[in-house]
């Protein structure tokens, strides 16, 4: 039988899904791959390929509203079914969650299976607004009500998207659901690793607003000035996306020495090594990989009381939970661990302990292979 993985973003697919593609091929399911920038010169390419799995190359624009081109992604999907037809499919991000389920209805596909890893640019603020995330929002509601009304079962990475999902009457009443612990973290891949001599606080992110970038970068100013010896690290890219940062304020922080600026990184594990604290101020989220990661590590951790990353903490445990937008309580956090390095590293320990426990991928994996039928 065939199991078709349906993509936005390329880069993703191995960092997030190889673990859980290679689940699938040891059920001997026939893996096929549908994303962007999968022509056969791609290197994701040459990587499905080499684990034995089918790679095909579809249009999709990831971000933007264009009838013509998501209509064209629609056709090219419902074509690419209707030749493979596939048994399975699973869709993820959300214009693949939207066409990729729709073709798979049209199609004929018997399982269909939708994955809601965030909810992304238009879900934040607020519901009311009537501004450009306001309409967006709206486009955003109706197309996903539709697509995942052909779903056979909608995962989510966190019990706030699921509740805001049917209070927004996105999910039909007899829509049925599964909560998972976010993409699993691989345990062996990333492991503790010692803390470092002197306080240093990472974060990993696309550089968008909406990932508490700015509020880091103020924390960062604020702590810099009362402890000259702490340091900060930013690691990221501006994203194509309406809410991203400028490159001039990018560059005013870094040239103030707020910050230091690590850049878009294939492997992030030095960086979460040379850490003490790991940070992320997001305002929303569907689970945050990075945490995971910088958890399995034994890293403590400072994120915002808000859907999906307050998950990952137990307050006091492993780490802090702070307001989403507030600077004042994320400087708080921080200079609580700053002050107490035996805190720090008891928290980190108690980070890689909830890791192992909640997000290991295989752990993970299994109950999606379950829940869709794939096992016993």
């Amino acid at each position: 039988m065939r199991f078709l993985l349906i993509a936005g973003f390329p880069d993703s697919i191995l960092q997030f899904r190889g673990a859980l593609l290679d689940a699938l091929q040891a059920q001997g399911l026939d893996v096929h791959v549908a994303a962007p920038g999968l022509d056969s010169r791609s290197a994701m390419h040459q990587a499905l390929r080499a684990r034995g799995m089918t790679p095909h190359d579809i249009p999709l624009q990831r971000t933007g509203m264009n009838p013509a081109k998501d209509l064209r992604s629609l056709l090219r999907l419902w074509r690419l079914m209707r030749r493979l037809r596939p048994h399975y499919t699973l869709a993820y991000t959300i214009k693949p969650v939207i066409y990729g389920t729709l073709a798979g209805w049209l199609a004929g596909v018997p399982q269909r299976y939708a994955l809601i890893t965030g909810l992304g640019y238009a879900f934040q603020g607020d519901d009311q607004a009537k501004d450009r995330r306001g309409t967006l929002r709206n486009v955003a509601k109706t197309l996903y009500r539709q697509g995942l009304k052909k779903a056979h079962k909608a995962f989510f990475q966190n019990p706030d998207d699921e509740a805001l999902f049917r209070g927004l009457k996105i999910l039909h009443p007899g829509q049925i659901t599964h909560i998972v612990n976010g993409s699993g973290v691989d345990l062996n891949r990333y492991q503790v690793a010692p803390l470092p001599k002197a306080p240093h606080f990472l974060l990993i992110a696309r550089l968008l607003g909406d990932k508490g970038v700015r509020e880091y970068a103020a924390a960062a100013a604020r702590m810099r000035a009362a402890h000259p010896e702490c340091t900060f690290s930013l690691a990221g890219w501006i994203d194509d996306n309406p809410d991203a940062i400028a490159h001039g304020e990018l560059h005013e922080w870094v040239a103030a020495g707020d910050i230091d600026y690590l850049g878009r990184l294939d492997d992030v594990r030095p960086a979460i090594a040379a850490s003490s604290v790991y940070v992320l101020p997001s305002y929303r989220e569907g689970t945050p990989r990075t945490v995971l990661e910088a958890m399995a590590m034994g890293r403590a951790i400072i994120t915002t009381d808000a859907p999906g990353c307050r998950q990952t903490v137990e307050e006091g445990r492993n780490g802090y939970l702070v307001p989403p937008r507030s600077v004042d309580r994320l400087v708080e956090a921080m200079e609580s661990l700053y002050a107490d390095p035996g805190l720090t590293a008891a928290m980190g320990a108690q980070s890689r302990a909830m890791a192992e426990d909640r997000y290991n991928v295989h752990k993970v994996n299994a109950a999606m292979l379950r829940e869709m039928d794939i096992t016993p």
